[in-house]
Order: C-alpha cells, then sequence, then structure tokens
C-alpha cells in the first residue's frame, strides 16, 4: 500500500464526515485512511461507518493524550509506504493525491508537506481567519505556501512523511502544542529530505471565531518558546516579529492615549504639538490596518472581508507575541520547566 492518511479527532464527527466524503473522490485509490478517536465524548464512530464500503477505513478509539500521541497511536497500526498527517477539520480537493504522486515521482522526499486554503462555502470569518495566517503581511508568507523567509516546516494539517523515516524518529513527542514543528526540527537534524509540495494544498477551516482563534496563536506563542528552549537554533528573526509587533502597538497606543490626555488637560499654547504625537502615533496603525484591509479584499474580492480580516491579523499578531511574552517571562525569566509553566494551558 502506498498511503496511509492518519487523522486524529477530539469531538468533531461533522468535520470527519466532510474530510472522508472528500477522501472518496481521489482519483488514486491506493490508500488507507485510520482515524484515531482522542477520548471523544461526541464521537464519529457511526460517521465511520458509512464510509465503510467506500474506504479502506480503519477506526480506533483511545483514552485521550494529544494530537501528537493519537497520530503514533495510528502510525503503529499503519500499512502504507507514506503517512500522510491531516488534522479534522480540512478537506482534501479531488487532485490531493495525484498532486503528492506527481511530486514524489518528480523527486523523491523523506517528508513533505502542502499549503492551505480557504473554501468558498467558509464563512468570511473563516476567510479572514486563513488570510491572516497564510498572507506576507502577517507571517511574512512563511505558511502560505509561497517563497519562504524560512525553510519549510511541514505542519500536521497537511504533512507527509515515509513510514520507515516516521518510526526511526519516533513520531511526535509528547508536546501539547508546537509539536508538528518540533518533529519537522528533528526531521532536519536527522539529515532528512523536506520540501513543500505546493500542488498538495487543502482546505483547512481552522477557528470558527475570533476568541478562539486568540486562542490558538496564543498557544502557538507560547509553543515557540518551548521549542527554543529545546532547540535554540530554532529561534529565527521572523519569529519575534509578532513580539515586536505587540510591544510597538501597546507603546503607540499608550502614546496616543497618553496625548489625547494632554490635548484636553494640558497647556492650550501645546494644543497641536499633542495633537501631532497623537497623529504621529496613531498613523502606523492605520496604515498598516489599510494595507491589510485592500489586500485581503483584493484577494478575496469581498471588501467585508477585508474589514474582518483587520481584527484577524491584530489577533493573529498580538495573540501570538502575548503568548510568546509570557512564555518567555515564565521559561527563561523564571526558569520554570514545561509543566511548571503551563499547567493549566497545557496539562488539564
Amino acid at each position: 500500500m502506498k498511503y496511509s492518511v492518519i487523522v486524529p479527532v477530539f469531538n468533531r464527527p461533522d468535520e470527519v464526515d466532510e474530510l472522508l466524503e472528500s477522501l472518496c473522490h481521489q482519483s488514486i485509490k491506493d490508500f488507507e485512511v485510520i482515524i484515531v478517536e482522542d477520548g471523544s465524548v461526541t464521537t464519529c464512530e457511526d460517521i465511520c461507518k458509512k464510509y465503510e464500503e467506500q474506504l479502506d477505513l480503519k477506526y480506533f478509539m483511545k483514552k485521550n493524550s494529544g494530537p501528537g500521541m493519537s497520530r503514533n497511536y495510528g502510525a503503529e497500526r499503519a500499512q502504507g509506504d507514506y503517512l500522510l498527517i491531516l488534522d479534522s477539520d480540512v478537506v482534501v480537493p479531488e487532485g490531493y493525491l495525484q498532486a503528492i504522486e506527481t511530486e514524489l515521482q518528480r523527486k523523491p522526499a523523506d517528508a513533505f508537506g502542502g499549503p492551505d486554503r480557504a473554501h468558498e462555502s467558509f464563512t468570511d470569518t473563516q476567510k479572514a481567519i486563513s488570510y491572516s495566517m497564510t498572507s506576507f503581511f502577517t507571517t511574512g508568507g512563511i505558511r502560505g505556501g509561497k517563497k519562504k523567509l524560512d525553510k519549510f516546516y511541514p505542519r500536521s494539517f497537511n504533512m507527509g512523511i515515509r513510514r520507515d523515516v516516521y518510526r526511526q524518529l519516533g513520531g511526535f513527542s509528547k508536546m501539547r502544542f508546537g509539536e508538528d514543528i518540533d518533529f519537522s526540527i528533528r526531521i532536519f537534524k536527522a539529515g532528512c529530505h523536506c520540501r513543500l509540495f505546493p500542488e498538495a494544498w487543502v482546505w483547512h477551516k481552522r477557528r470558527t471565531d475570533m476568541r478562539k482563534f486568540f486562542r490558538q496563536v496564543f498557544n502557538s506563542g507560547i509553543a515557540r518558546i518551548n521549542l527554543y528552549k529545546k532547540y535554540p537554533e530554532s529561534l529565527k528573526l521572523v519569529h519575534l516579529l509578532p513580539m515586536v509587533f505587540t510591544v510597538g502597538i501597546c507603546l503607540l497606543f499608550l502614546t496616543a492615549c497618553f496625548g489625547r490626555i494632554m490635548m484636553v488637560y494640558g497647556n492650550p499654547d501645546d494644543f497641536y504639538g499633542w495633537y501631532t504625537l497623537v497623529v504621529s502615533a496613531l498613523s502606523p496603525i492605520i496604515l498598516y490596518s489599510l494595507l491589510i484591509m485592500v489586500d485581503s479584499a483584493f484577494q478575496n474580492k469581498s471588501i467585508h472581508i477585508g474589514f474582518i480580516s483587520i481584527g484577524a491579523a491584530f489577533v493573529q499578531l498580538t495573540g501570538y507575541g502575548l503568548g510568546f511574552i509570557q512564555a518567555w517571562w515564565r521559561r527563561c525569566v523564571r526558569g520554570k520547566d514545561e509543566f511548571q509553566a503551563f499547567e493549566k494551558t497545557f496539562y488539564k
């Protein structure tokens, strides 16, 4: 068997239904699907039974241990030469497996990954969040499947790896967040050949509202410091930008607030000086917001999505930045280990 598709699931039967439906339409049929239920209360067992005759499908239920351990559980039971790791909230286009096959025939790879896109059926908020996670003006394009500021690290929503390499490296670690980057770092350290398959993309739903999105990127910021503690060389300039952005936005906002107060309560003769200070402080924020709105509106062909993308961009950057700062303080300054620093967040 050529491919084993491994999907960890936690209380998301509707998402699994959409993913399995999309897998039924692949032009390449030499694959199995392994669904690993990670201690869900609302299971997808009945959903999986719908597709037993259409797919080579295996369903497993286990105690909750996190996505990384669930992927390892599925990998131990996989038969394919290549393991394809997908999140339950993705949908694959009809040519997904063919795109992987074409790339592997063109040039072999030990590990690989593909980008993600927003489907037309996604909500405007989901499209705005997808934009913020893939745009050059938010993440530098390192997650958008285009030219990278950093070398490509496959992410667990759309990752492939040879089964023998997976087992040689021991699979995913017990990290609750950032475990896919941790695995990618170990892939590179082992001297394996890893690259981007730009045409092997998936539709990725991501989060459905800004509160959930903030929690996701906040945890990503925390994970970056945890990865730095394990692999100091992994921290690059691009990873510091959200923290710099967050601090900069806070300073500009405080400066504008101070200037506004002084306009009201300060010396009237200095009014225009304080007014200039307020405008100068707010101008970078306004200009950046306009840049995001115009670029997103153009890409999504929707002014409404452009406006929502402003909020999504600020949530993405400040959420990551705040998580990064908190983790830096607890782990680098106070010297706590991962469990002590984030027991409530990571080990519920």
